[in-house]
């Protein structure tokens, strides 16, 4: 299992360890059987043990590592503050699209790694250890360990509990190529330790996190090459998304070295070499840096599971609907158990988990969640619900409707004409079960049609809402006049033109 490094001699990281492992602080002492014990300080257990704590648990929370987990130490917010700064160099070479143009355009890589940190430090108060306390949490930092069904150890000190949460996150997972962990690569764990910007950077991976850094390093410098055995990016999205922002890296200078298979890594002088294969024929390049983003691997080391009776296996923690486990004392939630791993998913589950380890006879069901996911790209790709795949393999039958985003007037003289929005619903009717953007903000826009499926708002109901103009936001209800023009049957054409003869 990884554990986490913050260099505290790195700028505003002293602030951060302040908050989220303070190093005086001093466990409590366990006294007494807790209702509900934490095992894990990331999004879903910082959920469920403020949850418990509110309605008047008796609540410990545990940590390994650093509270708030891996978005906010290394996931989440330090991305995105880097994928800031990036989008403001794009959005200055973009003026070049409006007549503004900027001559000898360049990024201080020191000064935007000293944002992103303050970034961190700046958010870390929500997630502190003294917030906690406040809030009635005992919280313990260290090694937790199972000794019985109900029963672990943390540093020495027998805790006992009623109910249990793990929630103890994933962590980058190893790659078995020959030579790339003696050569040494960057994870998202420890890229925000960089302190001298590479000249030239191979990212493993075009997922999420590969494609984001991908664009994020080239803007702001760096020469990006993205290599991914799959012959597209993002291959879990939509096609016409993923190549959408294939161009858009490609503008940008990425080079993308797709269908290709790396068989060996080696170092060479002050660099990287990199041997791989691409279309049948074998190449090499040499580079500063290698950052691994692909897969993930469930934190279940060290927690002596087998004591507590409760199963996993390569993929994490064994769940039902519920979120409990194999133990009904115990549940589990996050990356260790599920498989949207995403923050904003975590969160959720936590609170699910509080309601029914406290509350059983008022069960959640993890499969009620509807889940976007965003990729925080320029343009960002989002989806929720179903695709046309998808819906194929549970035999839904759709109808699919799609805009582009140069027919909305807020796009065009914004010149971000570019995207497009698909909207799946069941055929014959308005309710959405899916739904693709890919815009700058197609995550904001997401959030309008995530909310829609959870109320069963449909198409119908979508057109009768008044959209202030001009915004992008207005796609949305050309998506729905797209459907409700689908609902002028020719029998009903006939008729209304039959009325409207009579009523002259």
């Amino acid at each position: 299992m990884s554990t986490l490094e913050i260099p505290s001699e790195l700028s505003h990281n002293q602030r951060l360890l302040d908050y989220v492992r303070p190093a005086e602080w001093q466990n409590p002492t366990p006294n007494g059987r807790y209702n509900f014990v934490v095992i894990g300080g990331g999004s879903a257990g910082l959920i469920a043990a403020s949850g418990a704590a509110a309605i008047g648990a008796r609540v410990a929370l545990i940590e390994k590592n650093f509270l708030g987990g891996d978005c906010l130490n290394v996931g989440c917010v330090p991305s995105k503050a880097l994928l800031r700064a990036a989008k403001v160099v794009g959005e200055i070479d973009r003026g070049r699209h409006l007549g503004i143009a900027v001559d000898g355009l360049s990024a201080d890589f020191d000064a935007v790694m000293d944002q992103v940190r303050k970034a961190r430090a700046e958010i870390a108060p929500h997630d502190s250890a003294q917030r906690y306390q406040k809030l009635g949490v005992d919280v313990y930092f260290g090694d937790a360990h199972f000794t019985g069904e109900n029963m672990l150890q943390i540093d020495g000190q027998t805790v006992e509990f009623k109910r249990a949460l793990i929630a103890t996150g994933s962590r980058p997972a190893s790659l078995p190529i020959i030579g790339l962990a003696e050569a040494g690569y960057l994870t998202n764990e420890t890229l925000w330790n960089v302190k001298n910007q590479p000249e030239q950077l191979a990212i493993i991976g075009a997922g999420p996190v590969g494609v984001e850094m991908a664009q994020a390093f080239q803007r702001l410098g760096t020469q990006v090459t993205l290599f991914d055995f799959e012959p597209r990016i993002l291959p879990r999205e939509d096609a016409t998304a993923s190549a959408l922002l294939a161009d858009a890296l490609l503008r940008d200078g990425v080079v993308l070295k797709l269908g290709s298979e790396i068989g060996r890594v080696s170092a060479e002088n002050h660099g990287k070499r990199i041997e791989y294969e691409q279309d049948g024929e074998a190449h090499s390049m040499i580079v500063d840096e290698i950052l691994v983003a692909a897969g993930r691997a469930p934190n279940v080391e060290g927690l002596k599971l087998e004591n507590a009776g409760v199963n996993f296996d390569d993929d994490g923690i064994v769940v039902d609907d519920h979120l409990r486990t194999s133990n009904p004392a115990i549940y589990a939630a996050g990356d260790v158990a599920m498989t949207h791993k995403y923050t904003h998913v975590a969160g959720h589950a936590g609170a699910i988990v509080v309601q029914n380890a406290l509350f059983p006879a008022i069960k959640r069901k993890a499969s009620s969640l509807i889940v976007p996911r965003v990729v925080y790209t320029d343009p960002e790709i989002a989806h929720v619900g179903l695709d046309s795949l998808a819906a194929a393999e549970r035999g839904i039958a759709i109808d699919m409707y799609t805009q582009s985003f140069s027919g909305v007037d807020r796009a065009v003289t914004d010149s971000e004409t570019e995207g497009m929005i698909t909207v799946h619903v069941k055929r014959g009717s308005d309710k959405i079960v899916g739904a693709t953007v890919v815009s700058r903000d197609a995550g904001e826009l997401m959030s309008h049609i995530t909310m829609a499926m959870k109320y069963n708002i449909g198409l119908s109901k979508i057109m009768m809402v008044v959209f202030p103009y001009p915004t992008q936001a207005e796609v949305l209800q050309k998506v729905a006049g797209q459907y409700n023009r689908t609902r002028l049957t020719p029998t009903l054409k006939r008729i209304l033109d039959w009325w409207m003869a009579v009523t002259r």
